[in-house]
């Protein structure tokens, strides 16, 4: 009998403890599973739609024209932010490492890989992309155009904008004239600059490409053996005095070079 009874209390305790290792609480708590159907709503959907006009963390993109370059789907002609001289140098520097490769430092669309045998770049300082609206450039970095992919993942927004206002910048400096110099500002002709930094006048003038390896080879294997060394392409002299614009190339010796502040108004 005690036995019996030893044996029952033994049971007591096991189906307690039983009980209790599986109590549920909130572990079994009804939520929806993704890809899933419910009872819960209507349409039998667990993964509800989005509320209208939902914008994600960090897209808002309240400032339209900042991000696309457009008033009323039209490129604009103006710059979203004042234009200052370190706008300019930071858009030199991306300039240099991003468009320099096929657009040449001087934006003449001559640049190494063209040499190379890529689709020619365009130039910056031909008739048709001198009228081109500021945000017209944005745009083809934003989105690409034609043979040029875009550069939205490499290039962020403000310096898209960077390099926009230095291609105009530079457009303005191979084309300049002393007329464009606001008044008081003292205009040196680059040969005269040359002088000074101890160089020939002519440094300031037209220079040409070295030959490279490959030109020499298409050239030889063209004109077969005993063919002259080529010359490469005509191109403006880069000028790095900053005594008139800071940093910007400039193309023609004796031509003046008009400020930073030349470069399109920002909108306010």
């Amino acid at each position: 009998m005690r036995l019996a009874r030893q044996i029952s209390m033994v049971a007591s305790l096991a189906a307690v403890a039983l009980l209790a290792g599986c109590r549920q609480d909130m572990h079994n708590q009804p939520k929806f599973i993704p890809q899933r159907g419910t009872t819960f709503y209507a349409d039998g959907r667990s993964v509800r739609p989005q509320v209208e006009n939902t914008v994600a963390r960090g897209q808002l993109h309240e400032d339209e024209y900042f991000y696309t370059g457009l008033v009323a789907g039209k490129e604009g002609d103006m710059m979203p932010f004042p234009v200052t001289m370190q706008v300019l140098e930071r858009g030199q520097e991306r300039f240099n490492i991003y468009c320099a490769p096929c657009h040449s430092r001087v934006g003449n669309g001559q640049g190494m890989i063209v040499q190379r045998g890529y689709k020619v770049a365009a130039n910056f300082h031909d008739a048709k992309r001198m009228a081109q609206p500021i945000g017209h450039y944005f745009n083809v970095m934003s989105h690409g155009y034609g043979s040029m992919p875009d550069y939205a993942a490499q290039v962020p927004v403000v310096d898209r904008w960077a390099i926009a206002a230095y291609i105009r910048a530079l457009q303005l400096s191979q084309a300049a004239q002393a007329s464009d110099v606001p008044a008081g500002q003292h205009v040196e002709k680059l040969s005269d600059i040359a002088t000074d930094e101890g160089l020939p006048a002519s440094f300031a003038g037209e220079w040409t490409l070295p030959a490279t390896a490959l030109s020499e080879m298409m050239n030889g294997s063209a004109a077969g053996a005993g063919s002259s060394t080529p010359v490469g392409p005509t191109m403006p002299k880069e000028s790095t005095s900053n005594r008139a614009t800071g940093k910007t190339g400039s193309g023609n010796a004796g031509q003046a070079v008009p400020p930073p502040a030349s470069v399109p108004p920002s909108r306010q």
